[in-house]
């Protein structure tokens, strides 16, 4: 019985948010190229679908290895985005000091 409620959820969300679309008369703008145009119609859609499936893996596994599957996921982000910082602060480093070098050279 829960597992049908939460499928039913998602697809109320779902045809909630194409009601509200169709009632805002959403277009892509002009300015877009034909395949996001394309995709446009199916977003909101192809989006729901994702996160029904992920919550359907979700509430059928045991509580302990979801959560220990979002803290791994959230720890890889984490620290994916501070080794781009620090790759990011070295050559920002490089650069500055080949400024520093240009302008000893020029005032010399």
């Amino acid at each position: 019985m829960g597992q049908k409620v939460d499928e039913d959820m998602i697809v109320l969300r779902l045809r909630i948010h194409e009601m509200r679309a169709i009632e805002r008369n959403e277009e892509p703008p002009s300015h877009w190229m034909e395949w996001e145009k394309r995709c446009f119609s199916s977003y909101a859609a192809d989006v729901c679908m994702a996160v029904g499936f992920l919550q359907t893996l979700l509430m059928s596994t045991r509580p302990s290895f979801a959560v220990a599957l979002v803290l791994t996921f959230a720890l890889s982000v984490t620290s994916s985005g501070f080794l781009l910082l620090c790759h990011l602060q070295g050559i920002l480093g490089f650069i500055l000091s080949g400024v520093q070098t240009l302008i000893k050279v020029i005032y010399e």
